[in-house]
């Protein structure tokens, strides 16, 4: 949704900023007061090429500013376009390209009237038109569809990299044998090399690691050899001093406090004596040993210089070169299995893309019946349009179906059906359009619909069948129409005048925004070119009646 609109320096324009209705928004004014030149500001926002001619006389650059909002989602973006050519854009506060202006904001705004930016023209478009006319009638076979065109592109996927291995060639092959039979010979184990690299260090230094801990054994438990005090351990030290502290227990609590303490130290004491003497009996100095985990990592070395340089690559080669020589070892079994599988998920495409062709080409004729009416109501008498549909060649067919479809549109009765696009006038395109966005199921309310030729060379009873689809498309999505029609113009929720002043020695365009009696007086004199009475009181029945 086009929230808001800022316009300096474009054609007449010298200064406007739009806030517009999330509903229906109407531009009004005398011809040649600018009201196009509003569209063109747009225009450059969403990504068109810009033309310095349309810089204001005496400016330096033109600036066009937005802001969008699609959800939850908020899109602020500017571009400027200086009398030498240099454009420059932002997105949401950064720097960006024209293309990506065009990328990101192109698919929310439908410019009806501007061949070049209609959506509608677009097969991709009307196919989803299609199927949100067609609602779940063909929405659950292209699900189907879609599903098993998935599925076959997995059994293409597995297949393929089966016949890629197949063709493995020798040179492969013996890499895969070479690497199995260097892993078979070295036997790595996960983690065996990281616990190696733990356990050297200790290999290494068995010998000072066991005296240190002997020696700090004696010293807890006085097994140095001594005798008397000088044989006594630390043990035996924590003891005599806890004794000498029962034998005056109870008289202090200071000093019970600290028996407590030195009670816990003693058992701590004890504790790590244990597992001292548990520590000296286990480290030993083997060479041997050592001898045998220096010949084990330099295996390991070995495999990841080759294979790495991290364990993990060691493996995942290992894992390879298994699957390499197991696809080569049961390479027939598994081709046929893989083709089976493919020609299985072949035959249940064929049925989806039946079913969902079916289904899409009875919604075709409903939709084209539907809208050949609307037209009739807004003045096309004569006018059809049907669906054409081309079968595509299996290589062809995508995710979104095995058959092309495409609007077709005729003026009159006399003549041939063909391309929408090649044969529709903006105005026609633009009725098109309100009467297929009034008919679908699901509206795009993402989208912003801009008409700008919508009452082209209608009025009367035909302008009120316009109105009344504005109306009711505005109610389900944000559309913005620039008209001539006192009809359109008063189903609005809101509306603006843009009119030409003089403003110096030249000519600027303005636009206000009416209301109330102002709002009232528009709308007469877009219906008799004049504020008398007789058009006042049309003008406000017009307005009570919306």
């Amino acid at each position: 949704m086009l929230d808001e609109l800022h316009v300096r320096d474009y054609a007449l324009v010298r200064d406007v900023r739009i806030v517009f209705s999330p509903g229906c928004t109407v531009l009004s004014g005398e011809t040649g007061a600018g009201k196009t030149a509003l569209v063109g500001a747009l225009k450059l926002l969403i990504g068109e090429r810009g033309d310095v001619s349309a810089v204001r006389d005496g400016a330096q650059e033109l600036v066009v500013e937005g802001r969008f909002v699609a959800g939850d989602e908020e899109r602020i973006a500017s571009r400027r376009l200086s009398r030498e050519g240099r454009s420059r854009c932002t997105l949401d506060g950064d720097m960006a390209a024209v293309g990506a202006l065009g990328k990101a904001l192109g698919p929310l705004v439908d410019l009806q009237g501007q061949h070049e930016h209609q959506l509608l023209l677009s097969p991709a478009a009307q196919l989803a038109c299609l199927d949100r006319y067609a609602g779940e009638e063909v929405g659950r076979p292209l699900a189907a569809y879609q599903e098993a065109w998935d599925g076959h592109l997995r059994a293409e996927a597995a297949l393929a990299a089966l016949a890629e291995a197949a063709q493995a060639s020798e040179q492969m092959l013996a890499q895969a044998h070479q690497t199995i039979h260097d892993m078979e010979a070295a036997g790595p184990q996960p983690g065996e090399y990281e616990e190696l690299e733990q356990r050297l260090p200790v290999l290494r230094n068995g010998e000072g690691l066991a005296l240190a801990s002997q020696t700090a054994l004696d010293a807890l438990r006085g097994e140095g050899g001594g005798s008397g005090a000088e044989g006594a351990g630390a043990l035996d030290a924590l003891a005599a001093a806890g004794r000498a502290l029962a034998q005056q227990a109870g008289l202090d609590v200071r000093l019970d406090a600290l028996a407590s303490q030195l009670e816990s130290v003693a058992i701590t004491a004890d504790d790590l004596a244990a597992s001292l003497r548990a520590y000296r009996e286990d480290v030993e100095f083997d060479p041997q040993a050592l001898e045998e985990a220096h010949a084990r990592l330099g295996a390991l070395e070995g495999l990841r210089k080759r294979y790495g340089p991290r364990m993990e690559d060691v493996f995942a080669a290992w894992q390879e070169a298994s699957r390499q020589l197991a696809l080569t070892e049961d390479r027939e079994g598994l081709m046929r299995a893989a083709t089976e599988e493919l020609s299985s998920t072949e035959h249940a495409l064929q049925e989806a893309a039946a079913a969902l062709a079916q289904a899409r080409t009875q919604a075709a004729a409903r939709l084209a019946e539907a809208l050949g009416l609307s037209l009739h109501d807004l003045a096309m008498e004569g006018a059809a349009v049907a669906f054409s549909e081309q079968a595509l060649p299996r290589a062809s067919w995508g995710r979104n179906g095995s058959v092309r479809y495409e609007l077709t549109y005729r003026p009159s009765a006399s003549s041939a059906l063909r391309p929408l696009a090649k044969i529709a006038s903006g105005g026609e395109l633009s009725r098109i359009m309100l009467a297929l966005k009034t008919l679908l199921k699901a509206p795009d309310d993402q989208v912003t619909l801009v008409f700008d030729e919508v009452d082209a060379g209608i009025g009367g009873a035909t302008a009120t069948v316009v109105a009344e689809h504005v109306r009711m498309l505005s109610q389900t999505q944000q559309v913005i129409v620039i008209t001539h029609l006192a009809q359109i113009a008063a189903i609005a929720d809101r509306q603006f005048v843009v009119e030409k002043t003089r403003e110096g020695t030249g000519a600027v365009t303005v636009i206000r925004e009416v209301s109330g009696t102002e709002r009232v007086a528009e709308v007469a004199r877009m219906l008799a070119g004049a504020c008398d009475d007789v058009a006042l009181d049309h003008a406000r029945r017009l307005l009570e009646g919306r």
